[in-house]
């Protein structure tokens, strides 16, 4: 299971998502969540289905690779859907036990927001698959830039930001090591009531937080001896520059999610109403 996290790791693949500007990406990935919450209707899932599907195959990320991920948001995935499932109301109820019915709204929006849930993590986990983490830092700064007028710390939001996603996999990996020290020591995971499973977690949590904090004192030292001191008068070895296909990109995500607005939301109760 710790394994299957893909959140914050990078897949180097020769693809044009790889190769668009990190700007491109943070935006596109934005617009892709707002899509996700305009869309009421099934014919505006289809539409974010394909335009994901054309990504994925854009990419060149492996597809298991991607939903490997959506196995460590199983437990969240099935909360949602039951929540939504049984404590909707409607007007027809299609199923009754006690004080428990599933009714025709409370299906469809458990549905609806299971495919949200998937499709979020799914897109969100793409941008980090195709983009490393000094370009997500590189990209963010830019967009925020702005920001610096009101005297926001950009440079140092965004290397934080940054910084966060690259230690999800060493951390993760980390305790991938110490679970498998402490079974080896005779530890156990898995049984017990959920009491007994948190008083179980004490030895890997413990080592798991001093690692971290070491690693957190190690790089911070290595900062200093480096003489970072924030973002004022550094300059990038790679500066940012838009190409001919960063216009695309923008052109294809503004127009899916017109797209999204016009046919997922306005026509959702009159075309195909679900």
């Amino acid at each position: 299971m710790i394994r299957d996290i893909t959140l914050g790791q990078y897949y180097p693949a020769k693809s044009v998502i790889h190769q668009l500007d990190p700007r491109v990406k943070l935006v596109a990935t934005m617009l892709y969540i707002i899509s996700l919450f305009v869309a009421k209707g099934i014919l505006g899932y289809v539409i974010a289905t394909i335009f994901l599907a054309f990504v994925i195959r854009t990419s060149k990320v492996p597809f298991k690779f991607i939903t490997k991920g959506l196995k460590a948001i199983v437990m969240l995935l099935m909360i949602t859907v039951v929540f939504n499932l049984f404590l909707i109301d409607g007007d027809v109820v299609l199923w009754h036990f006690g004080f428990l019915k599933i009714t025709d709204k409370g299906l469809r929006t458990a549905i609806l927001m299971g495919v949200r849930l998937i499709y979020l993590i799914i897109g969100s986990s793409l941008m980090t698959l195709t983009t490393t983490p000094n370009d997500l830092t590189d990209g963010m700064e830019r967009l925020l830039n702005p920001l610096k007028a009101v005297h926001v710390p950009v440079h140092e939001i965004s290397m934080m930001m940054s910084i966060a996603l690259r230690f999800i996999p060493i951390l993760l990996e980390e305790t991938d090591k110490i679970m498998k020290a402490q079974i080896a020591r005779g530890a156990d995971f898995e049984s017990g009531n959920i009491i007994q499973r948190a008083k179980a977690m004490i030895p890997l949590l413990v080592p798991l937080f001093i690692s971290a904090f070491r690693r957190a004192n190690d790089l911070a030292m290595a900062m200093e001896a480096r003489c970072y001191r924030g973002g004022d008068g550094r300059t990038k070895m790679k500066p940012l520059h838009y190409e001919s296909r960063d216009h695309i990109a923008y052109a294809v995500v503004w127009g899916y999610l017109v797209l999204m607005i016009v046919f997922g939301r306005l026509l959702s109760g009159t075309v195909i109403p679900f």
